[in-house]
């Protein structure tokens, strides 16, 4: 058999976009001459669907799944929105949470290789990039564990646009761990409390508050007392169990999680797309270039 290099498996998934082992079974097939590897995927309809790699795929779905005391965060991505009213897709992000849920792979590298309706989840996604005509991307996950005496909410806005996993320590009450997860989802908190606000994030702050009281003309001694309350105001602000409940603002999160016996422990909120660098379509330089070709 002859032998084939890490180095050739990587410039053959650089060309085609296909997943480790696919590009090494390829090579192994056609006896590592890269060129046949191509025709070879591209026979096989997995290079047709590696083409389409270099488009952003930043619309999508995301998730949440329970098996026991495991959930499951997920997000998948496809190039447009309209794909997410799609059946197929919106039924493949559930498997792909389901999954994640059960087998707790340790990264994304192992969830690629988890078994799957079309084979492997790294084959299913190529088959659904196939079928469906645009690239579909599992993006990433994050997986909770919980004991018997604590309770998961997860929430999905718009279907999946936004969603939401909440962790409740002390209470068995899924209802209210949902009705948390859905306050997250509408207010975006950053942190659960302010002990895991960054002592550099609060310093920042801090002398921002501090600059914004001089330039208003305050005396200098008593900046050091509006800056405790404005920075305090702002810990409030960002902190989810300091925040006025959603569904009763006279009473904060943690007290709404309190009289349910519990307290929160931890929350996930993936936003479909954030972060993703979008491209900038011009519609009339598209039509322009089009033309001079």
């Amino acid at each position: 058999m002859v032998q084939i290099s890490a180095k050739l498996v990587k410039e053959l998934r650089d060309m085609t976009g296909v997943g480790m082992m696919d590009a090494k079974r390829a090579l192994v097939e056609v006896e590592g001459d890269i060129e046949k590897a191509v025709d070879h995927l591209r026979e096989k309809g997995m290079a047709k669907a590696a083409k389409k790699n270099d488009r952003i795929a930043a619309e999508g779905l995301a998730a949440v799944a329970i098996s026991g005391n495991t959930a499951a965060i997920v997000e998948v991505n496809s190039e447009t929105d309209f794909v997410a009213k799609n059946e197929m897709f919106q039924e493949l992000v559930k498997e792909l949470a389901t999954l994640v849920a059960e087998h707790k792979p340790a990264d994304l590298e192992a969830a690629m290789a988890l078994p799957a309706s079309k084979g492997t989840v790294e084959e299913t996604l190529i088959e659904a990039t196939q079928v469906i005509g645009e690239r579909i991307n599992f993006r990433r996950f994050h997986l909770v564990s919980k004991t018997d005496a604590d309770a998961f909410g997860g929430y999905l806005h718009q279907g999946g646009r936004i969603a939401v996993l909440a962790l409740l320590e002390g209470t068995t009450d899924e209802e209210a761990a949902k009705d948390v997860a859905m306050h997250v989802a509408a207010i975006n908190p950053r942190y659960v409390d302010e002990s895991q606000i960054p002592a550099e994030e609060l310093e920042h702050e801090k002398n921002i508050l501090t600059e914004q009281a001089l330039n208003e003309g305050k005396p200098a001694n008593i900046v050091d007392k509006m800056v405790i309350g404005r920075l305090s105001k702002f810990k409030a602000e960002i902190s989810l169990v300091d925040q006025p409940f959603v569904k009763d603002p006279d009473m904060t999160v943690a007290k709404f999680v309190a009289s349910k016996g519990g307290k929160v422990k931890s929350f996930t909120r993936f936003e479909v797309g954030e972060g993703i660098q979008k491209r900038e379509e011009n519609f009339a330089e598209e039509v322009m270039s089009q033309i001079k070709k």
